[in-house]
């Protein structure tokens, strides 16, 4: 896939160095729902090295106006197992970590123990602090974003 990356290579501020450095990255996504979906897409596209995606649930109706990694041919799959074959489709060359379950206190340290950067994708306050929580001890770099109805916020 020679010329994938052009685009971005290109760039002074990436360059080819920029693109190795995305390419060694390692960044887990917790949540593949409306706001997981598109980080984990866009993180596939611009070649980030390694992608774990954490998620307990599977495809609903519901999801697929605004999940886009999703079809109606992915009702009641595997959020994590479709979505990393859809990221593979976008993006072979990145690998994906798939970590299909529900993230608790049990076991939030050892998950995001291997990663660079964390991505909270959730839509439930207490495992938001407890991402918190874990990314403090742990000294990683959190980014969370939130959505109600039309209004968004991001936050590193």
């Amino acid at each position: 896939m020679q010329g994938y990356y052009q685009s971005h290579t290109q760039l002074n501020f990436i360059g080819d160095t920029g693109q190795q450095k995305l390419g060694a990255a390692k960044v887990l996504v917790i949540g593949a729902g409306g706001l997981g979906c598109p980080c984990l897409l866009h993180l596939a596209t611009a070649g980030i090295g390694t992608i774990g995606l954490a998620d307990f649930d599977i495809v609903s109706l519901s999801n697929l106006h605004r999940q886009t990694l999703y079809t109606a041919n992915d009702l009641k799959k595997s959020k994590v197992k479709t979505a990393s074959q859809n990221l593979l489709a976008h993006n072979p060359q990145v690998q994906i970590q798939e970590h299909d379950f529900l993230v608790d206190e049990t076991n939030v340290l050892n998950l995001i123990q291997n990663y660079d950067v964390i991505v909270d994708g959730t839509d439930n306050f207490l495992v938001r602090y407890l991402i918190n929580d874990a990314c403090v001890y742990l000294n990683k770099p959190l980014v969370y974003g939130a959505i109600y109805q039309t209004e968004g916020q991001v936050t590193v």
